[in-house]
This record gives structure tokens, C-alpha cells and sequence, in this order.
């Protein structure tokens, strides 16, 4: 590796279907040292410090960096650089309201077309966190619970179909998982809550009754804003 850990742009020409795969890979880079805070909120950034973080190329980079400004992850500052999005009131009220216009109506399209397997197995794995918790915990329930948290909502989004929806909800939840670090990261104290918040959204779904179920999504998020503009 070049002094400095710069790695150095590929001399030969990628093969046809690579560029999209190098990119796709440096985006991951990118947001994985987000989430573990090697790279911070309101940070700021270069080009070549990106290239030492991520250990992608220069090139990758470049055209890395248009997606990231359009999911709002980074933004250019004017004689100043790149910095990366800030972790603040303005986002947590953004992505709270983003995240409730896309799943109120998705909650109630799910309750109607879900299948009786796919609710009891959100139902099966919400009520085993809920026993791991009671039983005392053990070291990967924080994780566990997060991982059973993104999949229900990710099952109710995905089950729309639509691509352009479900990538923009992907980057809203990167967004709340940014918020959860700095702020409400589900701790002991309120991981039995938010799967009960769950268990009443499912059980709306059992019921096949849309209204309900959009009802209790809504207010599952406000819960989780709420939470969010303590701090």
C-alpha cells in the first residue's frame, strides 16, 4: 500500500459489470464505518481520506460520492469540503415523517395481503425477545432485538413490491440507526416496550383490520420520535 494507506487507482480498465459491483462495495464500505462511528456525523471529509477509510479506490470513490449527497449522508460545504450528514433535530423530525408517510400505508396493505405464516413468524420472534428479555437478557439480546426490529419493518415495506420505495426506506433506516447511537439505540429499558409497541401492530394485522394497523404503526413512530427529541 502507498505511504499514507492511500490506495492507488487499478492501472488496467475494470471488465465489463465491475463498476457498478465496485461501487456498490465502496457504498457499504462507507456505511458499515458510519454505523461502527469510524467515520462521524458532522465529520469532515476528503476525497483521499474517504480512499483511506473505506480502502477503495480514488475512482470508486468519485462516483460514490453523487449517491451518498443524494441520500443526504454527505453534503459539500463551500471553501470547507465534505461533511458528513449531522445527527440533529432537523434530521431526526425528517426522517420520523418520512418514515410515517411510507409505512402507514404500507401496514395497511400488508395487514390485507401478508399471509397467516409470515404474521406469526413476526409474531414468533417478537414474543421470543420479549422471553429473553424477562429471563434476564443475555449479550446479544440488544442485537437480536434490533436485527427482529428492522426485519418487521422491512417485511411490511418489501411486501409492496416496489423497489424505489424500499431503497428509500433503506436509507431512512440508516438514518434512524444513526439517531439510535447517539440517541435512542434500543437499551434494556425500552426493548420491551418497542416489542410490545410491535405485538400491538401485530396483533391489529392478525385481525385483518387496516385502519387499526396503520393506527398503531403511527403510533409506534411517534413513540420512537418522541424518544428521539429528548435528547
Amino acid at each position: 500500500m502507498p505511504e499514507g494507506g492511500i490506495v492507488s487507482e487499478p492501472e488496467q480498465e475494470p471488465r465489463e459489470g465491475e463498476p457498478l459491483k465496485l461501487r456498490e462495495r465502496a457504498y457499504a464500505s462507507f456505511t458499515e464505518r458510519l454505523l461502527a462511528r469510524e467515520i462521524k456525523p458532522g465529520q469532515f471529509v476528503t476525497q483521499r481520506e474517504l480512499v483511506a477509510m473505506t480502502g477503495f479506490p480514488l475512482g470508486a470513490i468519485r462516483e460514490l460520492i453523487p449517491r451518498l449527497e443524494a441520500e443526504g449522508l454527505i453534503k459539500t460545504v463551500p471553501q470547507r469540503g465534505m461533511q458528513v450528514a449531522h445527527v440533529d433535530l432537523n434530521l431526526i423530525r425528517n426522517a420520523f415523517q418520512f418514515r410515517l408517510f411510507l409505512e402507514k400505508e404500507a401496514t395497511a396493505l400488508y395487514t390485507r395481503n401478508a399471509t397467516d405464516d409470515e404474521i406469526a413468524e413476526q409474531r414468533a420472534r417478537h414474543e421470543a425477545i420479549i422471553a429473553r428479555a424477562e429471563a434476564g437478557g443475555d449479550e446479544r439480546l440488544i442485537e437480536d432485538a434490533e436485527d427482529t426490529d428492522r426485519l418487521m419493518h422491512e417485511a411490511i415495506i418489501d411486501h409492496l413490491d416496489n423497489d424505489i420505495v424500499s431503497q428509500a426506506f433503506r436509507v431512512t433506516w440508516l438514518k434512524i440507526r444513526l439517531i439510535r447511537q447517539y440517541e435512542t439505540r434500543i437499551q434494556n429499558h425500552i426493548l420491551v416496550p418497542v416489542m410490545q409497541d410491535h405485538l400491538k401492530i401485530i396483533a391489529a394485522i392478525e385481525s385483518r383490520d387496516p385502519e387499526r394497523a396503520a393506527d398503531e404503526m403511527s403510533i409506534h413512530i411517534g413513540n420512537a420520535r418522541a424518544r428521539a427529541m429528548q435528547y
